[in-house]
């Protein structure tokens, strides 16, 4: 199967470089490679310049396409006609030799599946489970043999109630679902939400759906926005065999203000979109456990060295939440 592969980069030239190189040393090679660069400056295209790799294509969109939602669709667009798997990456990740080996695999095997996603293996905090000790359940998260440790904002849901009712990658009916990903065990796993970082589709569902417009700028949740409609025509699934490095590279990111106004108004877009009419009980979960999240960042301003980052989110979510009441987004 041809796969396209297309990275959305903006004032990462360096990080870039890394993840190319990496395509290089694959064991299956994408048949493109499509850089959408929406860059202010001409740092990327010199070092693109420099450094050459088969098969690339690069384009410097002009301001109105620039953002990772329209630099995601303006990336479609240039896609050869033979292609049959159209991937994503973030620009800040770097690849396992076997990434698109691996990749195909995972459509050739089952043709009910038509998203696939992958799993960053320096962001794994799970580990094979001890029988001999007695997990605190609210502290930690037990499933098919391995075990992960919560995270303070999980640890609190636990206790009142709140954490999600489905295991990882399905969506409750009131969104907040669990953080922890998957153990790195072989298995392919049945999902609603892939992840941006690493995720391909099949060409055919962009003859449908693009990413939508309503996710400007950085783009904060187009991901399972996109993962969510993609359902209509088949499977999502994470392939823990499909791994790759996400290293979250700080340039290119919202100030934390923004970043926590997006959080909670493309959060609620999302749930939205899963689901359209929430009963009053998802409704009551869902704005307490945003609410609850605010709570913590606004404590984490006491708690962490960054104080002024946990201070502007847990502003911005705040802002968020309140502007709700006043202007919900509307979901298309």
């Amino acid at each position: 199967m041809k796969v396209s592969l297309i990275v959305c980069t903006y004032m990462r030239p360096e990080p870039l470089l890394r993840l190319l190189k990496s395509v290089t040393e694959q064991t299956v090679h994408p048949a493109e490679i499509l850089i959408i660069d929406g860059s202010t400056t001409a740092a990327t295209q010199q070092l693109l310049n420099k450094n050459k790799f088969n098969n690339l294509h690069y384009y410097l969109v002009p301001e109105s396409h620039r953002g990772l939602t329209k630099q995601r669709n303006y990336g479609i667009t240039k896609v050869n006609r033979t292609s049959e798997i159209v991937a994503f990456l973030d620009d800040d990740t770097e690849l396992t030799p076997n990434y698109f080996q691996e990749l195909v695999k995972t459509f050739t095997n089952d043709p009910a599946v038509t998203g696939v996603g992958g799993i960053a293996l320096n962001e794994n905090g799970w580990s094979v489970s001890n029988p001999h000790i007695k997990y605190d359940k609210y502290r930690y998260f037990q499933w098919e043999g391995y075990v992960y440790k919560e995270g303070q904002r999980n640890v609190f849901r636990n206790y009142l109630g709140l954490q999600s009712n489905l295991g990882p990658g399905k969506m409750p009916n009131y969104s907040h679902g669990k953080t922890c990903g998957f153990p790195s065990n072989g298995k392919t796993h049945e999902v609603d939400l892939l992840v941006g970082m690493s995720f391909a589709f099949h060409k055919s569902v962009f003859d449908s759906i693009r990413f939508s417009t309503h996710f400007e700028g950085y783009g904060l949740y187009e991901d399972a926005d996109f993962s969510i409609r993609a359902l209509a025509f088949g499977k999502n699934v994470i392939n823990t065999n499909l791994q790759l490095y996400h290293y979250h590279d700080a340039s290119g990111r919202p100030n934390k203000y923004q970043y926590g106004k997006m959080v909670v108004r493309n959060g609620w877009y999302v749930w939205r979109t899963k689901n359209p009419q929430p009963t009053l009980e998802h409704q009551l979960k869902w704005h307490a456990i945003t609410i609850l999240l605010t709570v913590i960042r606004f404590s984490n301003t006491f708690t962490t060295s960054k104080r002024m980052e946990a201070f502007s989110e847990a502003m911005g979510r705040t802002v968020g939440w309140w502007s709700l009441w006043v202007s919900k987004p509307k979901v298309k």
